[in-house]
């Protein structure tokens, strides 16, 4: 944020995908620190957990806001606890997410499906699925190493107006290769209250109109191992650079 004004709007410049992907060379999978929406309590782990910030960092804060056309004033406020001691692990928010689909102009159950696999053991704590108006449902299943698929949430009428974070009863420790498969059904017909317009094809847009769909989670792992573990396509790249 070398080039942002205190006080005035910054727009910060997008990246592009490749260099999306040499930032997570370097520094591992992007984290997002924290999101609210109408639904969601507020984030809380265990004693000894907690989510790293680094000395020197910026915290970019995004706010989404829907047009009434009545003036208004924002009274957002933010709050952080720090952890007292260096906590032993280290939680990442992550995703599963597909970009690139078309909802067709009135299709009733349109399925998207999005997959991440882990390249190294992790704990799995929670879950949260996102989309726009048109979600309809969404399902998480972990497929193990050995082929075998756990259903672990269903969610068969989303809302976007009361969103949740779901806690699992009991984390899941996952092997190195489980993958996270998500799968996500959209309501672009007539018949969806929610439906901006049901005459239009829709795809992947951050306004409230266009749609999402993203099968955020968290995961929990030993705070000295670098992130970069995670994916597997850093630790491959890891292992034969040390070579």
């Amino acid at each position: 944020m070398k080039d942002a004004k205190p006080g005035m709007p910054y727009v910060q410049k997008k990246a592009t995908s490749e260099e999306k992907k040499e930032k997570e060379k370097v520094d591992g999978p992007g984290d997002m620190l924290a999101s609210f929406a109408p639904g969601q309590p507020p984030e809380k782990f265990p004693e000894g957990q907690a989510k790293l910030i680094k000395g020197g960092s910026d915290i970019f804060i995004q706010v989404h806001y829907t047009t009434n056309g009545t003036a208004s004033t924002d009274r957002t406020r933010i709050g952080l606890v720090f952890a007292k001691q260096p906590p032993a692990e280290r939680v990442l928010m992550m995703s599963a997410i597909n970009t690139k689909f078309k909802i067709p102009a009135g299709d009733p159950n349109y399925q998207v499906d999005a997959e991440f696999e882990l390249g190294t053991t992790a704990t799995l704590y929670a879950l949260h699925p996102h989309m726009h108006g048109r979600g309809k449902d969404f399902d998480y299943r972990v497929k193990y190493p050995n082929g075998e698929t756990v259903k672990i949430l269903s969610v068969p009428n989303y809302r976007f107006s009361w969103q949740l974070w779901y806690d699992l009863d009991k984390p899941m420790v996952l092997p190195k290769g489980t993958k996270i498969l998500c799968t996500a059904h959209f309501d672009n017909s007539p018949n969806n209250p929610d439906n901006a317009d049901p005459t239009k094809d829709v795809i992947w847009g951050d306004q409230s109109w266009e749609e999402m769909m993203i099968g955020f989670f968290h995961i929990v792992f030993d705070a000295k191992m670098s992130p970069k573990e995670l994916t597997p396509m850093t630790r491959v790249e890891t292992v034969v650079a040390a070579n």
